[in-house]
């Protein structure tokens, strides 16, 4: 009797999960219609894709919460390890570099655009530090009778991660603003990363006692906030020409600060050390790739 019960509740996870894959490419081709259709600056439409790329793939990772409760600890650290690699080398090849060439460009010495580069730098990761302290002594983040079952620290975790999806859209939305050539490589890099963030949110919220439809649904809306912030940073960087190194360095500062301050610690948090550091190799080779190809 309970072995029928376990497979039907399996068949209609297994429905469930089909449906919704059907429901987010149906959505995906929609929206990508809907793109055609929008009177938008070239430059700002690219944005867009490229933030509503990076949303998908969020959606994407948290799709399996609808099958599987639980993942290994040590696959969780090491696709965690995979993104911190993707992100550093976006960082690196596709926020830095193309930064100190479009100061150069705009008529700074060497010694001047590193200065500048720099500054945006500091500046993004003190922001973004900002930003977190303040979120972490929020005391909205209190238990309260909407949702007893999830502790306050596991929201805190979950909106840390959405906060971290900003930074992400800055970078594609100034790349894409700026007219550069590897912003569709950076747009998919983020996206790749952005799999196993989506994933991470929908596990935690089902493992605290959350339905996993609802922590499917709160995982894939985790990561609306990047076509938002891509379209904006975009029109920024269109309105002034100064705003583009500027706008590259900060995207830069604030992603290093996820990766060094958030990512890497919690993918060696459970000491799975080589399996986190094997994956962000891993990632940073296939990013660096990546923006070969692509860019």
């Amino acid at each position: 009797m309970r072995s029928d019960i376990l497979a039907i509740s399996s068949g209609r996870l297994l429905r469930l999960a089909l449906g919704s894959i059907l429901v987010l490419v149906g959505t995906g081709l929609l929206i990508a219609q809907g793109f055609s259709w929008l009177s938008l600056e070239p430059r700002m439409l690219r944005a867009l894709q490229g933030g509503a790329i990076c949303a998908l793939g969020t959606a994407l990772g948290a799709l399996p919460v609808l099958v599987i409760r639980k993942m290994p600890v040590a696959v969780s650290d090491g696709l965690l390890g995979f993104g911190a690699g993707i992100m550093l080398a976006a960082t690196a090849f596709s926020l830095i570099v193309p930064g100190l060439s479009a100061a150069e460009g705009l008529g700074f010495t060497p010694w001047g655009a590193g200065g500048l580069i720099s500054f945006g730098i500091l500046l993004g990761a003190i922001g973004l530090f900002a930003v977190d302290s303040l979120v972490s002594r929020d005391a909205s983040l209190a238990p309260s009778p909407e949702h007893p079952a999830i502790p306050s620290n596991i929201w805190l975790f979950v909106i840390a991660i959405i906060a971290h999806n900003i930074p992400e859209g800055m970078a594609v939305g100034v790349s894409a603003g700026g007219g550069l050539a590897h912003a569709d490589s950076l747009a998919m890099g983020i996206a790749i990363q952005d799999v196993p963030e989506g994933l991470v949110i929908a596990l935690v919220l089902a493992g605290a006692g959350m339905s996993r439809f609802k922590a499917f649904l709160i995982g894939a809306a985790s990561g609306l906030v990047e076509p938002f912030f891509a379209v904006l940073c975009a029109w920024l960087v269109a309105v002034a020409e100064l705003l583009l190194p500027i706008g590259l360095a900060l995207a830069a500062g604030a992603m290093l600060l996820v990766v060094t301050h958030e990512i890497i610690p919690e993918s060696r948090r459970n000491g799975h050390h080589r399996i986190a550091s094997l994956g962000l190799v891993s990632g940073f080779c296939v990013m660096m790739v990546m923006d070969t190809a692509l860019g």
